[in-house]
């Protein structure tokens, strides 16, 4: 069994840290590099298997000899269902909740069903976890960028402009706009 790296890689071992060469793959350059004792050790010990295991690195089709005599058959497969596979992702390709709902109920699910406004989901609740996603919180938390002004589903009276980072939100409830409800 070889060991992960050979010692002629490593270059220079001062009790602290350890300093090896190796090249990279990316630009074809050998590089130097120094880290921690541990952190090289941590680096080596990956390689390790335990006891009993042994590591196949081309095994079946994969295999070098294997490969090189079926790859034209491969291409040729290939080639031959490209066409059909294309087909048939475009049949069995997974619908959307939005499209789901509406082949099974006739109606969009995000359309309100009194002003046929757009809507937009604010929360998720599910009935064993609870709140599974809160719009209101994300925006608390600064982790939403807008700062466009959206309607505050607990009031429904006007529009709120949310704070990207922090701060109160403020309610413009003077405004009334075609997708808010009394």
């Amino acid at each position: 069994m070889s060991p992960p790296i050979s010692l002629r890689r490593i270059d220079r071992y001062d009790g602290h840290r350890v300093t090896y060469h190796c090249r990279s793959h990316q630009s074809e350059q050998v590089e130097q590099e120094t880290v921690e004792v541990y952190t090289f050790i941590g680096r080596m010990v990956q390689h390790v298997f335990p006891k009993g295991f042994q590591r196949i690195r081309y095994y079946g089709v994969q295999a070098t000899k294997t490969f090189a005599t079926l790859k034209g058959l491969i291409q040729e497969a290939l080639a031959k269902v490209k066409g059909i596979v294309k087909g048939a992702i475009k049949i069995i390709a997974p619908l959307t909740y939005r499209q789901r709902y509406q082949q099974s109920s006739g109606r969009d699910p995000w359309r309100c069903p009194h002003c046929q406004s757009a809507m937009d989901v604010w929360r998720i609740w599910h009935p064993t976890y609870g709140v599974i996603h809160d719009e209101l919180e994300a925006m608390r938390r600064g982790k939403y960028a807008s700062q466009a002004p959206r309607a505050d589903p607990a009031t429904k009276l006007g529009r709120t402009v949310w704070p990207a980072a922090g701060g109160i939100p403020l309610a413009l409830s003077g405004l009334r706009g075609r997708d808010t409800h009394q």
